[in-house]
């Protein structure tokens, strides 16, 4: 097996593998854990030509995909095929979220990892597949840390409203924002799963070694603690936002009650006169 080339991109928020799959003729149901893996006769149906030496693209339910041996022409091919399945991809800019990574394969060498390229000293078959699930997760936090980063410019906006004495916050302007909240939740907990490991790994000491090793490498538990960390402070500020605006309300149907009570006294009043 030779060195392998890998260009990685975090595209959407979620993607139907099994859609992909009936698309290209493949006989099997895909669970989320478990990326698609496109290599060989059905890649080349794809392409409409011939794929290169040990090519293989693989995608990820959590909007990831990872190019093996690709070269560009083809990542644009598949892009363009992957936009019919699915809409929403920008694909002008399906590269704004990216990483170049190789994996070369030393014999009785040291395992070395470096920000450009993972040096193994083997050739077991594991390696590649590791490989693409961390830096297909990795990429994936990239993409979620940057939504991350647009709620909370949209919070900040929000404060310092409430700092200029602008206590309003509407209901809609409420829910849109905690939905916004719950989303990302959702993508980073819910469907990266970085808790989760692989198969291969609950079986196979080496590859268990390896994924905790390369995990810690990319820092993808303390991105993810981070994230997480990030998210129960924008639940708690917008629990505070919420409880303001309802303290708001109230005291804005206290006053319409004392109004009216005045204005019924008023009232009263006047007909005492007559």
């Amino acid at each position: 097996m030779n060195d392998l080339q890998y260009k990685t991109y975090a595209v959407t928020n979620e993607i139907d593998l099994n859609k992909i799959a009936v698309e290209c003729g493949i006989k099997k149901k895909y669970t989320w854990e478990e990326p698609l893996i496109l290599h060989g006769p059905v890649l080349e149906r794809i392409l409409g030509e011939h794929s290169g030496e040990n090519e293989k693209i693989m995608v990820f339910s959590f909007g990831s995909i990872v190019f093996i041996n690709s070269g560009m022409n083809h990542t644009e091919i598949f892009m363009k095929y992957l936009k019919k399945i699915k809409p929403d991809i920008d694909i002008e800019h399906f590269d704004r979220f990216k990483d170049d990574y190789a994996l070369h394969f030393n014999e009785g060498e040291e395992l070395d990892f470096t920000d450009k390229y993972v040096q193994v000293p083997g050739r077991e078959l594991f390696y590649p597949e590791l490989v693409s699930i961390i830096i297909a997760k990795s990429v994936a936090l990239e993409r979620i840390e940057e939504q991350l980063g647009k709620i909370l410019d949209n919070i900040e906006s929000k404060i310092d409203n409430l700092e200029k004495g602008r206590l309003h916050i509407g209901n809609k302007e409420l829910a849109k924002t905690t939905s916004r909240i719950v989303r990302h939740e959702y993508n980073t907990i819910a469907y990266i799963m970085i808790l989760d490991k692989p198969d291969v790994t609950w079986v196979n000491s080496e590859a268990a070694e390896f994924y905790f090793k390369m995990s810690e490498f990319f820092e993808l538990n303390d991105r993810y603690e981070v994230i997480k960390s990030k998210t129960e402070i924008l639940k708690s500020i917008v629990d505070g936002l919420a409880d303001i605006s309802m303290s708001m309300r109230g005291l804005f149907l206290e006053w319409i009650v004392i109004v009216l009570i005045v204005m019924e006294v008023v009232l009263m009043f006047l007909d005492l006169i007559k």
